[in-house]
């Protein structure tokens, strides 16, 4: 490690759980986020800031100017620009030391599998059900460990699949493939700015858990926040036996 990176990953190293060698692991690290809207803004800021060495980030969608109210990755001067591209200009700013890799098309699930094999942590922060059921499989036919994400009005959700162990549920035990789900999308229902920074933040902590092995992720939980009353619920999730995914 250079010497100012030892001066900007200082506060890190003076933890106990990380030190030196943890934050090594952290530039070593390759992370993949899923979207770079509301949820990935906060996730790859956090991410790029505390060092992983490598973030590919996914998005085909252009920023928008109603994008603006939550999604802080993005400028005025970014729209018309693909959110992907307009993510990496930013966090190349953040941390310029670290790789910053924007894919700005729509993947199909083979290509997404093998850019998901070459990463560590997989981080959901899609807005529609088809990419979530999709990543799901593809973490779990890698064995990858998958941070998932969601918020809409004043709610946010977060949980941990981590299939580096059998005993760990999946997206499907908690939410069934039924092809029946009603997306709830933030514009027609809205969202709640400030609701995505926390439950991003919260995806980015345990995306940085995961890497360095500390404490207890949200694998087998639920967390669920609603900011109107600020109040978090935990739900155990159990694995489902007869499901179409992790019961195979």
């Amino acid at each position: 490690m250079k010497d100012n990176q030892l001066l900007r990953y200082s506060r890190h190293i003076l933890l106990p759980e990380i030190e030196y060698s943890g934050q090594e692991k952290l530039l070593n690290s390759h992370c993949l986020i899923i979207g770079a809207g509301g949820l990935g803004s906060p996730v790859s800021i956090y991410l790029a800031s505390s060092g992983i060495g490598k973030i590919t980030i996914c998005d085909f969608d252009d920023v928008d100017i109603s994008n603006l109210q939550r999604q802080i990755l993005h400028s005025d001067n970014s729209i018309g620009t693909n959110k992907a591209i307009s993510a990496s200009n930013f966090l190349n700013k953040v941390n310029p030391e670290i790789i910053i890799t924007p894919i700005a098309k729509k993947l199909n699930i083979h290509e997404m599998t093998d850019i998901a094999n070459e990463a560590d942590v997989i981080i959901d922060c899609s807005d529609n059900f088809e990419t979530r059921y999709a990543l799901n499989k593809i973490a779990f036919s890698l064995k990858k460990p998958l941070v998932s994400g969601a918020a809409i009005k004043f709610d946010g959700q977060i949980s941990v699949f981590d299939f580096r162990k059998m005993s760990s549920p999946c997206y499907e035990c908690l939410f069934p493939d039924t092809n029946t789900e009603e997306e709830l999308r933030c514009a027609d229902h809205g969202v709640f700015s400030p609701i995505v920074g926390i439950i991003g933040s919260t995806q980015a902590a345990e995306a940085i858990k995961i890497i360095l092995d500390i404490g207890n992720s949200l694998m087998g939980r639920l967390l669920l926040f609603n900011a109107k009353d600020m109040t978090w619920k935990t739900i155990t999730i159990v694995k489902d036996k007869s499901c179409n995914v992790c019961s195979i």
